[in-house]
């Protein structure tokens, strides 16, 4: 009687890339973890070299960032932030999707140029063009304004959100639109009921990048804001002055202003990877 042999090989390479991803996944991880628990230190245990991991844990860090010490409070800081983030993802969602439908199933001529337009608007550094900007905000009175974060970011992510868009809504069947217009259904009721439902993956996956990159920028805000529009991380800048370097504060800040990029990331998670799955990113 003859036995078949089970193949190893397939296996063993399987359980090599599976320990490949948990080691990498660790590495990134392990930064995070290093900022958390320097966070829970005092400034005299986060200063040691070599770091001191069975120092006793302290909220010292997080009272001098909420302000409770007697430091500046940092809820104007958040709040801008979460205004300019959110409001600028909701109109580049609401731009975006009728020009990814303009461009995917309903394509216009030479659409592939359109594209790489709107692609070749990220290559110039963002420095190139602050100076122009600055002085328009100026003339226009519109410094420390946090309406003027709101509509740089929205220009700033467009050409991004218009170019995965594309990609997701190429996938929507045409024969489910052609359906819907024969029904009588007009473009907003189209976009809204038919294509947004199902291209909701790619585009919970275009807001979510587009809210993290508008959550990160610090240029703009930098130069362009004050102490009214000021957002998260100019406020986190501030922690660094020329009295040295509060590791513990820091870190306690840092980690509450990744916060809320980590708790949509998590929340999205299942949207993100169908999203980028679907073709945009490949």
């Amino acid at each position: 009687m003859s036995t078949v042999a089970v193949p190893t090989r397939p296996r063993r390479r399987g359980a090599g890339l599976g320990l490949l991803a948990w080691l990498v996944g660790i590495a990134f991880f392990l930064p995070i973890a290093w900022m958390a628990l320097t966070s829970f230190h005092s400034e005299a245990d986060a200063a040691t070299n070599p770091p001191s991991f069975a120092a006793s844990l302290t909220l010292d860090g997080y009272r001098e960032f909420f302000g409770t010490a007697g430091g500046a409070s940092p809820w104007p800081a958040l709040i801008n932030s979460t205004v300019a983030s959110v409001a600028s993802t909701l109109c580049v969602l609401l731009l975006a999707l009728p020009a990814a439908y303009a461009l995917s199933v309903r394509p216009v001529r030479k659409w592939t140029d359109v594209l790489f337009f709107f692609l070749s608007t990220k290559m110039m550094p963002a420095v190139a063009g602050l100076l122009p900007i600055y002085l328009f905000a100026k003339n226009a009175g519109l410094l420390d304004n946090i309406w003027l974060l709101v509509l740089l970011y929205t220009a700033m992510n467009l050409p991004i959100a218009v170019w995965m868009m594309q990609s997701f809504l190429a996938e929507v069947p045409v024969a489910v639109i052609e359906a819907a217009q024969i029904d009588g259904a007009r473009l907003p009721t189209i976009l809204a009921r038919v294509v947004a439902p199902i291209a909701l993956p790619g585009i919970a996956a275009t807001a979510l990048i587009c809210f993290i990159f508008s959550w990160n920028e610090l240029l703009f805000a930098r130069v362009l804001t004050g102490v009214v529009a000021e957002t998260a991380p100019v406020f986190l800048t501030g922690f660094i002055t020329s009295q040295g370097l509060f590791l513990a504060k820091v870190c306690a800040a840092s980690l509450v202003i990744s916060l809320p990029v980590l708790a949509a990331g998590f929340a999205a998670q299942d949207k993100l990877v169908q999203g980028l799955s679907l073709g945009a990113v490949k």
